[in-house]
């Protein structure tokens, strides 16, 4: 469950407590993804040696494969992942609804094909909720309807709706069985319509919530409009009610959207990043796998303490992306965790010493927005 703990007094950024059954974290926070079972890259203990608070699962890929009865077999995914701290399962439905002409979509459910095997499989937002208990993670997310922008009022409407019932189903089928703690999150919908929003906020509260997670936002739609959502969000949903933002990971738009009150983020950016010779620095972003670094002594970030700045340079990890060594995309994803779990441990502390505003504007005045070859 959710605390606010202190709020900034120039912005809506906030520090809170969170405890699920299995750990508790302070916000705002990154979880990792690790969508098969793992982040790709780097395992359990390294993850436990950085502090990582928790991970995000999908269950429509690990109801794929291995399958349910697989990991209910070993334990559920704490075990068989062997991670102790606070998972997710996300339902899978963006994956699903990214499939386009592979699925269909009814008030009952979703019919899709699999992406693995052209298998036909039928879910109701129902067995959803029954295959991540099966899984068993601490937090489970409903089964919703995505829609990308640009989104036209009506559909946008029709995904609210429907977003809203499944929810509802959702909810009384969970809370029907033995939860074993496991607490249950709500997706709220409505693209950049505020009133649909605020329609769909209310409903899904309404239900009983552990928690807010932010859908529908990062699609494709400009900047000011995003920001107007979660800025309305913050200010209809409540001080109690924990704002998890779904997808959202470059660190200039985590800064940002913790100024607007989210809590919990979560993204690939840091190991995908890394599979493609990426590194996250103070200064922004750089491509080790280009020229400037053939001869670059120094470490990827002068500010960061992990031990692959430590012990290794940018030329050493240059040569590494490049000769396709897995030791290079290994190192690289290290640090990238690394290197967000503790942005998120100096904005906590800024938000702390009431100088969020004055770290934001420093953050912004040192970090390039766009990846560079050289610093």
């Amino acid at each position: 469950m959710f605390k606010e703990i202190k709020r900034d007094k120039k912005t809506k950024a906030r520090l809170g407590l969170f405890k699920s059954r299995s750990s508790e974290f302070r916000t705002p926070t990154f979880f990792p993804v690790a969508t098969q079972g793992t982040v790709k890259g780097i395992c359990s203990r390294q993850l436990s040696e950085i502090g990582v608070d928790g991970l995000l699962t999908n269950a429509y890929h690990l109801f794929l494969r291995p399958g349910t009865g697989v990991v209910s077999k070993c334990g559920g995914l704490h075990k068989f992942m062997n991670f102790p701290k606070t998972i997710i399962t996300d339902s899978g439905g963006y994956q699903i609804f990214s499939l386009q002409h592979l699925r269909k979509v009814s008030d009952q459910g979703v019919d899709f094909q699999s992406h693995i095997d052209g298998r036909n499989i039928f879910l109701t937002p129902e067995q959803v909720i029954e295959i991540q208990l099966q899984l068993g993670p601490d937090i489970i997310v409903p089964l919703d309807e995505c829609v990308n922008y640009p989104v036209s009022y009506e559909d946008a409407k029709s995904s609210c709706r429907r977003t809203i019932e499944w929810a509802k189903k959702s909810k009384k089928y969970f809370d029907s069985g033995n939860r074993d703690g496991v607490l249950f999150m709500g997706i709220v919908q409505g693209s950049v319509y505020l009133d649909l929003r605020k329609e769909c906020l209310a409903e899904i509260l309404d239900i009983g919530l552990d928690g807010l997670c932010i859908g529908g936002l990062s699609v494709g739609e400009p900047e000011d409009l995003r920001y107007n959502v979660l800025s309305f969000l913050e200010e209809e949903s409540g001080n109690d009610c924990f704002r998890y933002f779904m997808g959202y990971g470059k660190p200039e738009n985590i800064l940002t959207a913790v100024s607007l009150g989210v809590d919990l983020f979560d993204c690939v950016v840091p190991t995908r990043y890394a599979r493609t010779g990426t590194a996250f620095t103070s200064e922004g972003e750089i491509v080790i796998r280009n020229s400037p670094y053939i001869e670059d002594l120094g470490p990827l970030d002068s500010r960061c303490s992990c031990y692959v700045c430590k012990d290794y340079s940018r030329a050493y990890l240059r040569h590494l992306i490049n000769a396709k060594e897995m030791l290079g995309v290994e190192l690289l994803t290290y640090h990238n965790i690394f290197w967000y779990k503790n942005f998120m441990d100096d904005i906590k502390k800024a938000i702390s010493e009431d100088r969020f505003l004055e770290f934001k504007d420093d953050f912004f005045s040192r970090y390039k927005l766009k990846a560079v070859s050289g610093l």
